[in-house]
């Protein structure tokens, strides 16, 4: 709701020669709260995880509070029916379709994961065929939730595209990315595994940096020179940045690592303001509401998204190499061929995880066996040094698959980003927002 209304609120406030930077600035309190939040997140972990949502509740007061007394309504508001078979359809339908891509994710019976799972299979089929129905009923309700004819529009349909793989991509970036930091980068140099989370998110702060810096002045730019260059640039330095990244080595030097996130960074900041910006002018005046609540559904699904496709490349890569290479390492220290088997054809997604919430997977994997162990055998397994080493070389082949494939998506966004055309005129605007208005159906 926050997304969609702010979004709305903005290009509402701000004439169009002002757009880019207001939304500039309010992509970046958006994405700089996320990384705050990260920080806040670990120091909070570190005393009690229940903290981690309690610190929500003044901030959502001071907010609700806020924006009560503060906001004032400037747009068009036109009264209307609520569109209930609207809302149940999408509702239950995009449900459906993300919790069968989360648990898609995890094992199932002998398989790494669980694509073949009757119930994932159910919800995602299940989940797309209430959407399509629910594109069916927009297009005949009266009042629909979707304003389906605004895809008819190039600049919002290609700049919704262009939104939706930049955050596929912005997701698996930071998914990717935390576990590096976790899982290798941080217990190779010291940092206790219970402190990584904190850590990792210091270290990223290049990453919030660049968007820091892109975000706004790609936005005020963009109100001078047109955004649809700045969004389609963005798009492109991504894509390098995520190619750049593949170069790199598990145990990287941390100086060329910052300095790609900052690229990133100020890349993903420069397509996102001129990016939104492009879309809100692109839509009539009095459809700016449920324009970007379209655009924010499709942004925020966007980052689900990246989670099932992300994660599964991944636990694909380390499955063709984790096994045989955690089995090697563990005979090697001691442990007898029938764990060491066990233990190697466990679903390398625990592993993962395990890094992600910061813990050691290999104390919980050996558990009891590491008592059959001399100390020092048991203390090289169970310490910093062994899991990190141990995946690093299955992690980067896996790792490669994700970015090539987050490259390909940056690379597809920039063609749909250049396609979406430049912001018009304030005399072609008018003209568009009457085909719009003749495409839509009338509003009692």
């Amino acid at each position: 709701m926050i997304f969609a209304c702010s979004t709305a609120i903005l290009t509402d406030a701000f004439p169009q020669r002002e757009r880019g930077m207001a939304l500039g600035i309010n992509a970046v309190a958006a994405v700089s709260g996320s990384f705050i939040g990260l920080v806040v997140g670990g120091l909070l972990s570190t005393t009690d995880w229940h903290l981690v949502f309690l610190v929500s509740v003044p901030v959502g007061l001071f907010g609700t509070a806020w924006a009560y007394l503060k906001l004032r309504e400037t747009g068009i508001v036109k009264r209307s029916r609520v569109d209930w078979w609207g809302n149940v359809l999408f509702a239950v339908g995009l449900i459906s379709v993300l919790v069968g891509i989360t648990y898609g994710i995890q094992p199932y019976g002998t398989h790494s994961m669980g694509w073949t799972n009757p119930s994932v299979l159910t919800a995602i089929i299940g989940g797309v065929a209430l959407l399509i129905v629910f594109v069916v009923v927009e297009t005949r309700v009266e009042e629909p939730m979707f304003r389906v004819s605004l895809f008819r529009l190039r600049g919002f349909s290609f700049g919704t595209v262009a939104a939706l793989l930049s955050a596929v991509g912005r997701g698996g970036l930071m998914f990717m990315v935390i576990i590096w930091l976790q899982g290798i980068w941080l217990p190779l140099h010291g940092y206790s595994y219970e402190s990584t989370p904190f850590w990792a998110a210091i270290f990223m702060l290049p990453l919030t940096a660049g968007f820091l810096i892109g975000g706004p002045t790609s936005g005020f730019l963009s109100d001078r020179l047109g955004s649809r260059g700045f969004a389609t640039a963005g798009m492109i330095f991504s894509a390098i940045g995520f190619g750049l990244l593949m170069f790199l080595p598990a145990d990287f030097a941390y100086l060329p690592f910052a300095l790609l996130l900052f690229l990133v960074g100020v890349s993903m900041g420069m397509f996102v303001a001129p990016n939104t910006a492009g879309v809100m002018n692109a839509v009539p005046a009095d459809r700016r509401g449920v324009a970007s609540g379209m655009l924010a559904t499709f942004q925020n699904s966007g980052m689900t998204l990246s989670i099932g496709i992300f994660f599964s490349l991944m636990i694909a890569g380390l499955s063709s190499t984790l096994p045989s290479t955690m089995f090697a390492g563990l005979t090697a220290h001691g442990v007898s061929a029938t764990v060491a088997h066990q233990v190697a054809n466990l679903p390398p997604v625990g592993s993962l995880f395990a890094a992600f919430l910061g813990y050691n997977p290999m104390t919980t994997l050996l558990g009891p066996s590491l008592h059959t162990l001399t100390a020092s055998q048991a203390a090289y397994l169970s310490g910093q040094t062994f899991f990190p080493n141990l995946i690093s070389n299955p992690f980067i082949v896996g790792m490669h698959i994700t970015f090539a494939f987050s490259v390909a998506m940056m690379l597809v966004g920039a063609t749909a980003s250049w396609l979406r055309g430049e912001s018009p005129a304030r005399p072609a605007a008018t003209r568009v927002a009457a085909r719009t208005e003749a495409l839509s159906p009338p509003v009692s």
